[in-house]
């Protein structure tokens, strides 16, 4: 019973410590309302073990562009339900205490258009040479971009499955951005990493292997001079 009370103690005190440090940082940046109300919303998503940095830095955000009260606390708890929804869908990938940041790639999934289930796909699929943060991060982002969802985890999952380097996921937003600026869509832009060039990794000429591995070998064709 004492080891209860003391870890129970143990736990309102740093739930307090943390809704005091929100109410710091806030304090002169927004209104006293949304003050209070972030500092409520933050203690509970620490208590459910979610990062409550994101949650500041939209209520400073918004704080900023003096975006009206009720919005701002409207816009703060959608986070924290992104948040909350993100773990769940990363843990059901496999990753039973993923980090902030982890978490944080996921809402910016979930708030890009992806599904729980393609977040914990994308986290499925991740190996050790990939972070899942940066994976989702680079999944949200083309998502942003107006690739479909699908699309995207099938993009994003191809370019995995194939060996790509991280380098390689990260300049994939690059490489539609500039895809779409030449009048293709973001589907067509997406498509075309996918599936021109011979999978080629962003900014590889189409014969390109990894290194290490040969060329395939194709016998001479007989029907050309």
């Amino acid at each position: 019973m004492r080891s209860f009370l003391a870890l129970a103690f143990a736990l309102c005190t740093a739930l307090r410590l943390v809704a005091q440090d929100v109410g710091a940082r806030l304090d002169g940046r927004v209104p006293p309302d949304v003050q209070r109300a972030v500092q409520d919303i933050a203690a509970d998503a620490a208590a459910r073990g979610l990062p409550t940095e994101p949650l500041v830095q939209k209520a400073i955000e918004g704080g900023a562009k003096r975006v009206p009260a009720d919005r701002l606390i409207a816009a703060v708890r959608a986070l924290a339900a992104r948040l909350a929804g993100a773990t769940e869908a990363v843990r059901a990938g496999g990753l039973e205490s993923p980090k902030a940041d982890v978490v944080e790639g996921g809402a910016d999934g979930l708030s890009a258009g992806l599904s729980a289930g393609q977040v914990s796909d994308l986290v499925r699929a991740t190996r050790a040479a990939y972070d899942p943060a940066l994976v989702l991060r680079v999944a949200a982002t083309l998502a942003a971009l107006g690739v479909p969802a699908k699309q995207t985890v099938q993009l994003v999952e191809g370019m995995i499955s194939d060996g790509r380097t991280p380098g390689d996921l990260l300049g994939l937003p690059g490489e539609v951005q500039a895809q779409v600026a030449r009048g293709a869509t973001p589907a067509q832009a997406a498509a075309g990493l996918s599936h021109g060039g011979g999978n080629s990794p962003p900014g590889r000429p189409p014969d390109w292997v990894p290194p290490g591995q040969a060329k395939p070998h194709r016998p001479p064709n007989p029907h050309k001079p």
